[in-house]
């Protein structure tokens, strides 16, 4: 699949050559939506927790006599049925997560960037590095790219335009090694340099 390689005030500079294998795969919203889930669930502390019998702070004693009171037995003041009391079958400490293997996470990240590919949504550009971390230019040049929501993804990160994306509502940079389902279709665009064409090639293809 050959592609326009363009800089970002959208002059065209070059070309260049993506693996269908990569960019060019069918839909898979099976596939998509298990890999969402399965970030999603690992972002989950799982710390929400309420106290057992065994935890409640107070006394062990039975509250009054088992028999002649005309109340119900009762055994404890930290049973549920008491203000205070213990929490039954209410939630623990515990990880949300789960596995997928690894051959599987790839084929996700593949499909997702053949999701942004065919769709026309995928931009490719010769860098992504400016000369001042100038918020206000950025924003000139996502206005005359035509996009409002855009995931960049760089080879090596630039500081400058790192600072510049991060008061930009609905626009992040993130390097290739570190790029994910998740990320890529929360944005409505995929702006990735052309030194991160090459990285993930290589990543995915390893």
């Amino acid at each position: 699949m050959l592609v326009d390689v363009i800089n970002l005030d959208k002059n065209k500079v070059g070309s260049v050559e993506l693996n269908d294998e990569i960019y060019a795969l069918p839909a898979r919203q099976d596939i998509l939506h298990m890999m969402v889930n399965y970030q999603l669930a690992k972002r989950r502390s799982g710390n929400h927790k309420t106290k057992g019998i065994s935890e409640i702070s107070g006394t062990t004693r039975k509250p009054y006599a088992q028999k002649g009171t005309g109340r119900a037995r009762q055994g404890s003041l930290r049973s549920p049925q008491f203000r205070g009391g213990a929490v039954i079958f209410g939630p623990v400490v515990r990880d949300h997560s789960f596995d997928l293997t690894k051959k599987f996470r790839k084929l996700a990240l593949k499909h997702a960037l053949s999701v942004k590919s065919l769709g026309e949504r995928l931009i490719v550009v010769d860098s992504l590095a400016m000369s001042e971390y100038k918020t206000k230019a950025l924003v000139a040049k996502l206005e005359t790219l035509g996009v409002s929501s855009a995931l960049f993804v760089s080879a090596e990160k630039d500081e400058n335009f790192a600072k510049a994306c991060s008061n930009i509502i609905g626009v992040d940079v993130i390097p290739a090694v570190g790029l994910n389902v998740y990320d890529i279709l929360k944005h409505d665009y995929l702006v990735v340099s052309q030194e991160a064409v090459k990285a993930l090639e290589e990543r995915l293809n390893g």
